[in-house]
């Protein structure tokens, strides 16, 4: 189980600015995972979620839908690190997303957190991160992020 950083405030998150701050656990991506996903939010292309047609596309069977691998970050990046004494941490979006590698089902993912930058902004202070998904046996990450997330001291 991993060791999730906790850090006391803003001013001790700016100090490891620059810094990666570890890795999550892994996660098995279930074929359930990925129904439930395709029925959230309506995207039921046959390569998530037909393992029969899969089977005989280009991965050999079903794989995660990138925004399904992409809405991980929040969970993977709790296991990582955690900031005491704010009021709030919101999702403001992210700069940058790419998928450089499918996920087949029944892979184990995790991700590696690297704080890029802490800045006063969007009323509280901007916490950037790039955020790297990678499958266990890959050979290149599944999803990189680079993520902003407000937070109000």
């Amino acid at each position: 189980m991993t060791t999730r950083r906790t850090f006391d405030g803003l001013a001790e998150l700016e100090k490891a600015a620059g810094t990666h701050l570890g890795h999550s656990d892994w996660h098995t991506i279930s074929q359930k995972q990925i129904d439930t996903f395709a029925d959230s939010t309506g995207d039921h292309q046959w390569m998530h979620v037909d393992p029969g047609k899969a089977a005989q596309g280009p991965f050999g069977t079903t794989i995660a839908h990138g925004y399904l691998t992409l809405s991980l970050i929040p969970m993977l990046c709790w296991e990582v690190y955690d900031i005491q004494g704010v009021r709030l941490s919101v999702n403001y979006g992210a700069n940058k997303v790419r998928f450089p590698a499918p996920v087949p089902v029944g892979s184990r993912v995790r991700a590696g957190v690297e704080l890029l930058e802490v800045s006063p902004g969007g009323g509280g202070h901007q916490v950037l991160t790039r955020i790297t998904i990678e499958r266990d046996g890959g050979d290149k990450p599944v999803c990189v992020a680079d993520t902003v997330t407000v937070v109000v001291p």
